[in-house]
């Protein structure tokens, strides 16, 4: 199982500091070596076992005569057979979600905030695989596995896509610069800086992203959050009704009263705080959580607790907030002490044993025991 801290070479020459200020969001950074030694987490077997398992999120690109063809999981072992004369990509999202290593990788990239990470991508291509040239609208770190892939990138502003593609292929790529990253070694881009990746033997490329939530989708889900939180007392009321001349037109009155009542929707800091921490740790649409078979009695657990400690479960997603923690989307506030505690769990996603522990932080991780949220150490 792969341990780690930052280590010092992770970004090269840099401080995360300087990497901060000069590169990030910013322009790309090609880093030899930033894992010396690293050449991946499995194999491409292991890789196709997971990409046809039910809850996980996978793609298959294929490539024929310069067509490319895009297929979505589930997928079973024939989809990958018959492979060997054509170019293919295998992708499998939310590998952290499923392999103990792989979050563990994660963890070399916390000098980002988490409420900023999405998830690993793996994919794996044998020579001349790819997806074609296209571009993202998130940060993502390219950290090159087993095998080398030659990367083109550009900074061009012309996004035009092909039209009717099963992708999102640039229609007119032009690359400015050209790299052959070899194992351990890893490439930032910012989003929308084009890039053209190809398999120059049988590889795989580890894709650490970060997600960017556009306004409108951060916008359209706050109303979303407030509907539930806001109660505004009494009924439309109209006893001095006058007769209109037309029927059809909404009144002015009507517009007055009904314009004065959505003044009365309020929010602060504290409500886009919540918001956003409920937002950010809410599990995708795909992922589900499995209570342990036998749970233990709270007396056990914190026995338990106490003797050896507790783990985020794989998929849970963690925040913190001014004494508030928000777990999966839900948010729980708590007393400073408590705070602390639960904070270095959402930073590490462990607490090893604990001497002492209050009753109210006791019932808190024994329900999330209880929802499969945490694991026993």
């Amino acid at each position: 199982m792969l341990r780690m801290k930052t280590p010092p070479t992770l970004l090269g020459p840099l401080g995360i500091q300087e990497f901060l200020r000069d590169y990030w969001q910013k322009k790309p950074l090609l880093i030899r070596g930033a894992l010396p030694g690293f050449s991946g987490l499995l194999s491409p077997k292991h890789l196709i076992e997971l990409a046809c398992t039910d809850d996980v999120q996978a793609r298959l690109v294929t490539q024929r005569q310069g067509e490319y063809e895009l297929q979505h999981s589930p997928f079973t072992a024939k989809n990958f057979k018959g492979l060997n004369k054509i170019h293919w990509t295998v992708l499998v999202q939310g590998v952290n979600h499923h392999l103990k290593s792989a979050a563990e990788l994660l963890k070399a990239f916390s000098f980002i905030p988490h409420a900023r990470l999405d998830d690993l991508m793996i994919s794996y291509a044998p020579k001349g695989g790819g997806v074609g040239p296209h571009f993202d609208s998130y940060d993502v770190f390219l950290l090159q596995g087993m095998g080398h892939r030659r990367w083109q990138i550009s900074t061009q502003q012309d996004r035009t896509l092909i039209e009717g593609a099963p992708l999102r292929i640039l229609n007119r790529f032009k690359p400015e610069q050209e790299w052959v990253l070899a194992p351990g070694d890893m490439l930032y881009l910012p989003p929308h800086c084009a890039h053209h990746g190809i398999a120059e033997d049988d590889c795989m490329t580890y894709s650490i992203g970060f997600r960017t939530p556009a306004y409108q989708e951060l916008a359209e889900q706050f109303l979303i959050y407030l509907q539930d939180r806001i109660c505004i007392e009494g009924m439309y009321a109209d006893p001095d009704l006058k007769t209109q001349k037309h029927p059809s037109e909404i009144s002015p009155a009507m517009l007055k009263q009904v314009a004065s009542i959505i003044k009365q929707v309020r929010w602060d800091k504290d409500d886009i705080a919540n918001f956003l921490g409920c937002y950010l740790s809410e599990p995708k649409t795909h992922v589900y959580f499995t209570p342990p078979e036998r749970p233990l009695s709270l007396k056990k657990f914190i026995s338990h607790l106490k003797g050896s400690g507790v783990m985020l479960d794989l998929k849970s997603q963690m925040l913190c907030k001014s004494n508030t923690v928000f777990m999966n989307g839900e948010s729980t506030s708590v007393s400073d002490e408590d705070y602390s505690v639960l904070r270095q769990l959402a930073d590490e996603r462990e607490l090893p044993a604990m001497a002492a522990c209050s009753e109210e932080l006791s019932e808190i991780l024994y329900q999330w025991h209880q929802d499969g949220y945490l694991r026993l150490i």
